[in-house]
């Protein structure tokens, strides 16, 4: 079927629904507005006021509300509308749902779900196109997802519900409109690995989440170069697929990590680093770098374009990595 990637994840969430009755949808405007982004557009309707529930403007308290009820043994599922208003919830996150577990003795689960849209590109200006995904990423308790195809979108939802443990989804807001088939039938998606989205031999292009389609776009350039790109989604952020990274730059011996977010400190440094200590001697070339610029996202629309990772900073970036040919 035709579908998009927003209604991908509407299809996850009546399909949670309606498979199990501890499952319930809370956050700022999810129910009659139909959330912010239209991903539970219509759902109100279908399953009522018990299970997709209105909140008040309170980050700190919707979420706390969702870990008591994922406490008392229900699967909620936490919108938060943009990761910028999730620093309202970090101590929601950081010091309860993801330490109970650890801090009971393993008595008490926090099978939470916590979604929320990542990403710039969309002239939302600085307080609204943060990507802290890597923030995220560095906290044990949690795990952290990035779905960048409409497989994923759809599957991944399930697999988080049963996970024992709070599950972080981060939606690149770029990606909602992103159209494709899926089939009729929901198939099961894995949320312990990453995947290469397209295999290659001279060099490994990563990234996840907003920027796979700018890798893959890359790759089909450098293909016209003679240049076969790998190019792998990293679709799990926490814990990282450190196989399936290692494996494809033990095949290529270079490597291009792109990540939207800030250089410093970010997720593609961690990325890095980890290849850096279990595969040095794989690599023919450093790792190369593609990220946002170190400033707040600017709102006019060329500046925005040139503090992202683009493309062509890609190609340039494996370039570099592959070095002269013939």
């Amino acid at each position: 079927m035709t579908t998009t990637y927003r209604e991908a994840l509407r299809e996850a969430h009546r399909e949670a629904l309606s498979a199990d009755p501890r499952v319930f949808l809370l956050g700022e405007d999810v129910g009659r507005y139909g959330g912010s982004f239209a991903v539970s557009l219509g759902l109100l309707e279908e399953f009522g006021e018990e299970r997709i529930r209105d909140t008040p403007l309170s980050e700190s308290a919707f979420t706390g509300a969702g870990i008591g009820a994922a406490l008392r043994g229900l699967r909620p599922i936490v919108e938060i509308m943009t990761v910028n208003f999730s620093l309202l919830a970090l101590d929601q996150i950081v010091n309860n749902a993801a330490t109970l577990r650890h801090m009971s003795g393993g008595q008490l689960s926090v099978p939470l779900v916590i979604r929320m849209t990542t990403g710039a590109g969309r002239q939302l200006a600085a307080q609204h196109s943060h990507s802290l995904e890597g923030w995220y990423a560095s906290i044990p308790g949690i795990r952290v997802l990035a779905p960048a195809t409409l497989e994923d979108a759809r599957g991944m939802l399930a697999p988080a519900l049963a996970d024992p443990d709070p599950v972080v989804i981060f939606e690149h807001g770029s990606l909602y409109n992103l159209s494709g088939t899926l089939p009729a039938e929901p198939v099961a998606v894995d949320i312990e690995h990453a995947a290469v989205r397209r295999s290659g031999t001279d060099v490994t292009i990563i990234a996840y989440a907003g920027g796979l389609a700018k890798a893959l776009a890359a790759a089909d350039l450098l293909a016209a170069e003679s240049i076969s790109a790998e190019v792998i989604d990293l679709r799990v952020l926490r814990p990282l697929d450190d196989a399936t990274i290692v494996g494809s730059v033990s095949r290529t011996h270079r490597v291009v990590v792109v990540d939207e977010a800030w250089r410093t400190g970010s997720l593609s440094a961690e990325v890095s680093a980890r290849i850096a200590e279990q595969a040095f001697y794989e690599l023919d070339a450093p790792v190369e770098r593609v990220c946002g610029a170190e400033v707040p996202v600017p709102y006019p629309h060329h500046l925005e374009e040139a503090a992202l990772p683009q493309p062509a900073d890609i190609v340039a970036a494996a370039r570099r990595a592959v070095g002269p040919r013939g």
